[in-house]
């Protein structure tokens, strides 16, 4: 087949976005990706590319030719949300597919070319959706297809519905899901260790989006800070963000930063308010997104914005028609922030987003991909992304690995001593099934409370390094940071970031010792742990200390005290996580030269 041939009637405006440097109307992922398909002209089709790489026009190209060709003659489109289902329609226009988004029952009109519907749609009339796959030859495109999964009864409807489906191209952009809910119409193959894993027809992953110019590299900004809180159980707990702890210690440290009525949010929100300002004047339309975990935590923030920016934000804080207005009212204008509960994060499209405040407590990498997937469409060269997090290690983890690619997998591999990666979401699902008047045994208990936060900027992230000292909200040290230009080749960035640490250990160097309030390290040595790991740090220290007593003869104490001359720092009980890593590799060091 020729490329000529695959996209016969699109609009030579469709999709307007090619990556730089390139011919042809489809980006060179997308062509690549009709080639495989033309050539093998499978049943079942499973695309993944990264959230911002065209997904949608890879589809609507495809369903073009299949439709042209006579291989299929109606389409049907399944998105996750009302919202989604809306804007499909509205890309399928544009090129000349008409699908109806408000398609119920009966017969369809004669103008149309399709239906839009969502999985929840499908879910309650399966056999609808069947029979007019049974009447026509129909392409059926599952976008985000792991909503399919999201309960037994949406996947075994769609199964239903779609069995008869001439043909069947599913989408994902995220990393599939974290339980073992098999996806329709997904092939399943076994790894090496006999562990079933999806399998994708075609792969596109953000780092080579980003290589292509696609998509916008991301700055992660994050926050620490001290937080004081009460639990349950009625006793007051005081704790800093990036401090080793346990999983309960985290979430309630957690719950306690995003409290509207703390200093922490104020400070991040204003933070992220001053760093837009400084990214519009490169793009005057950029705007700004806060992923709330609730629609009493949006309308706080919403409140606190309006304080800070002297503008009232966007408020989403649903899936319903008048959401999905809002949606597209501010994707039009120029207005500076949109706040949203946790429904806005997924298939969005407002290229203008450009700064994000991850103001939510879900801690899944399938979410995290999502919310970061919202700023990474990049419209021209040199804009970048800019996120800011909470100093949680599951949150740091999950930026670092934005370039790993993932696949869903069916059996969970069991290893004695780990925690199981499923249990937070199948935690999460029990509680939503849980019934209202059920019994959980909490009726005795307090409710928690968070009693005070405050906010510290703790360092930035950016191509899987880090940079920056600690700084307090407001400083020049953090304005250092915030005022990175908003237009910058990937290169530049990091060349910048370079820059601006020196100048901050330069500065600190410079200050009276009574002054250094902050930790004066580096990031990249002050490492995020968790309470985990930061016990396997002390565990291999007074291992590797016990293995060289037995070398050198010296008593474990005294080399413990060597160790700590060398290196600084505190007993190995109070050493921070980059203290014990220095002293590991220091007496490391030293069995070396006595080999």
């Amino acid at each position: 087949m020729t490329t000529t041939s695959t996209s016969h009637h699109l609009s030579p405006a469709f999709p307007g976005r090619a990556p730089w440097g390139t011919a042809g109307k489809l980006r060179a992922w997308q062509q690549a990706a009709m080639d495989t398909y033309l050539e093998k002209q499978p049943r079942d089709y499973l695309a993944v590319a990264t959230p911002g790489a065209g997904k949608t026009t890879f589809a609507l190209t495809l369903a073009s030719w299949l439709l042209h060709h006579h291989v299929v003659q109606q389409v049907t489109v399944v998105a996750p949300t009302e919202h989604l289902k809306k804007q499909w329609a509205d890309a399928a226009a544009r090129i000349g597919i008409k699908l109806d988004p408000e398609y119920s029952a009966g017969p369809l009109g004669r103008e149309y070319h399709g239906v839009a519907v969502t999985y929840a749609g499908v879910g309650v009339r399966p056999m609808l959706h069947r029979n007019r796959c049974e009447r026509r030859k129909t392409l059926v495109i599952l976008d985000e297809i792991h909503h399919a999964g999201d309960s037994r009864s949406w996947g075994e409807a769609c199964l239903e519905a779609f069995e008869p489906a001439t043909r069947r191209l599913a989408l994902t952009g995220t990393p599939f899901r974290s339980d073992t809910n098999p996806i329709p119409f997904v092939s399943y193959a076994e790894d090496g260790a006999g562990i079933r894993r999806s399998v994708a027809d075609y792969t596109y992953g953000y780092g080579s989006a980003l290589g292509d110019g696609v998509v916008r590299p991301v700055i992660f900004l994050s926050y620490s800070g001290s937080m004081r809180w009460r639990t349950k159980a009625g006793d007051e707990v005081a704790a800093r963000l990036g401090e080793p702890m346990t999983k309960d210690a985290v979430s309630q440290a957690w719950r306690t930063a995003l409290d509207p009525g703390g200093e922490w949010m104020p400070s991040v929100l204003n933070a992220a308010d001053r760093r837009l300002t400084e990214v519009r004047r490169a793009i005057p339309d950029a705007g700004g997104l806060v992923i709330a975990t609730d629609q009493d935590s949006a309308r706080a923030y919403a409140k606190l914005l309006r304080e800070i920016s002297g503008t009232s934000p966007t408020v989403v804080l649903s899936d319903d028609t008048g959401a999905s207005g809002r949606i597209e009212d501010f994707r039009q204008s120029h207005d500076r922030w949109l706040v949203a509960v946790r429904m806005v994060s997924e298939g969005v499209d407002v290229p203008r987003l450009a700064v994000g405040v991850y103001a939510t407590t879900i801690s899944t990498p399938l979410f995290f991909a999502q919310a970061v997937g919202r700023f990474v469409r990049s419209r021209r060269r040199g804009e970048t992304a800019s996120v800011f997090l909470p100093t949680i290690p599951a949150l740091l983890g999950f930026a670092h690995e934005m370039e790993v690619e993932r696949d869903h997998v069916l059996d969970k591999p069991k290893k004695s001593g780990e925690d199981d990666p499923y249990a937070e979401e199948a935690d999460l699902l029990k509680e939503a099934e849980k019934q209202k008047d059920e019994a959980d045994g909490d009726q005795d208990q307090l409710p928690f409370e968070a009693l005070e936060s405050e906010a510290v900027f703790d360092r930035v992230m950016y191509d899987g390094a880090e940079f920056g000292m600690q700084a307090h909200p407001g400083s020049e040290e953090e304005q250092d940071y915030l005022g990175i230009p908003g237009l910058l080749e990937p290169d530049q960035v990091q060349m910048l970031l370079q820059k601006r640490q020196a100048r901050q250990i330069a500065h600190s160097r410079r200050k009276p010792a009574e002054e250094a309030d902050l930790l004066e390290m580096p990031a990249d040595r002050r490492p995020v742990v968790t309470h985990k790991e930061m016990m396997e740090l002390r565990k291999q220290l007074n291992s590797l200390v016990g293995a060289y007593a037995h070398q050198s003869g010296k008593p474990h104490g005294v080399i413990h005290t060597e160790l700590r001359r060398a290196c600084g720092g505190p007993v190995t009980a109070e050493a921070t996580a980059g203290q014990l890593q220095q002293r590991i590799a220091k007496v490391r060091e030293w069995a070396t030269r006595l080999r």
